[in-house]
């Protein structure tokens, strides 16, 4: 797989959705982009980072990837070591924030803001967490899993309706209503 090469199904979504659908279901068989750094590479490229893709970047990018998938999924998959009680995704997501900040600068075009992370290893992860955070304040209605039962992709509904199901048409709602003709056809 070369850097150019992206195999998933679904790109283009923002980066928080984008990171969670480097993982991805092909024929029953849950895909991963980011288990190694080669895949790390197709990923940074293909969202404009210019960071090279080592075991450090890939261990915080995985370690942003789950928060987002416990957030957006409302699972709970870690306990606290010292309360006891459950570490939620927005635990997580804030734990990953808590790697990075935003600068507010004034630059000759006018007010602009900077990220700074106290490892740049981090970047992509926080900047992933920080986008979840933006699409929560401006459309968290809009966050959506994709309705077929065996996909594991998320999008942004951006439908003049807002009621989107399938993260493509093409591809999942395609299967879904050849499943219900199939069901109907075999009843007859």
């Amino acid at each position: 797989m070369s850097a150019a090469t992206d195999p998933r199904p679904l790109t283009g979504e923002p980066l928080a959705l984008d990171l969670l659908n480097t993982r991805w279901n092909r024929e029953g068989v849950l895909q991963d982009l980011l288990a190694d750094t080669e895949g790390l590479a197709v990923w940074l490229t293909a969202n404009g980072f210019g960071l090279p893709a080592d075991d450090t970047v890939l261990r915080h990018t995985l370690q942003a990837r789950d928060a987002l998938r416990a957030a957006v999924d409302g699972l709970l998959r870690e306990k606290r070591e010292a309360a006891g009680t459950p570490l939620t995704g927005a635990d997580r997501v804030d734990a990953v924030l808590a790697h990075g900040r935003i600068r507010v600068t004034l630059t000759p075009e006018g007010p602009g803001e900077r990220a700074e992370f106290e490892d740049p290893a981090w970047g992509p992860g926080w900047l992933a967490a920080r986008n979840y955070v933006e699409l929560l304040g401006s459309s968290p209605d809009r966050i959506r899993h994709c309705a077929h039962e065996t996909c594991v992709l998320h999008f942004l509904d951006t439908s003049r309706n807002g009621t989107r199901r399938w993260c493509s048409m093409a591809g999942c709602g395609n299967r879904a209503k050849a499943s219900r003709h199939y069901a109907r056809t075999k009843e007859s």
